[in-house]
């Protein structure tokens, strides 16, 4: 998963080097915010590629999409014999703590780049959703 990431981050930073003309004064943010989005759709295309990915022995990346200028991962978690209701109260504070440094450390570049991420987690049994964590560079303060 770092790898991918990697990779990504590399494709961001040649596209917007590729990309810049030099010029004076700033960079207009409708031209930011149009490149960010198509560094997401990059990033997801190439991402897709290798779905599903299994990420550990209870969970398996199965879809990427691009939203705006957000990059939403989505996960299935194998809950065992937990009930969905159990995992939300018992599981949701520690996951959202490991998540959101996770991305903070390996994300930096897409978060500072004002490219938001999205984890969202589905019970592989039940297909509804147990989590939905937003990541954006705000988050990432004092981490």
């Amino acid at each position: 998963m770092k790898k991918i990431i990697l990779i990504v981050v590399m494709l961001m930073s040649s596209l917007y080097a590729s990309n810049v003309k030099t010029q004076t004064g700033a960079f207009p943010a409708s031209k930011i915010k149009s490149q960010n989005k198509q560094i997401v759709q990059m990033a997801v295309k190439e991402i897709s590629k290798k779905l599903p990915q299994t990420v550990d022995k209870y969970t398996q990346l199965v879809d990427i999409q691009a939203k705006d200028a957000t990059i939403v991962y989505y996960f299935e978690i194998n809950t065992g014999s937990k009930s969905d209701e159990s995992v939300r109260k018992n599981d949701k504070k520690r996951m959202q703590d490991a998540v959101t440094r996770g991305i903070c450390q390996s994300s930096k570049n897409f978060l500072k780049a004002q490219i938001n991420i999205s984890y969202v987690y589905i019970s592989a049994k039940t297909k509804k959703e147990l989590f939905k964590f937003d990541i954006s560079k705000e988050d990432c303060t004092g981490i």
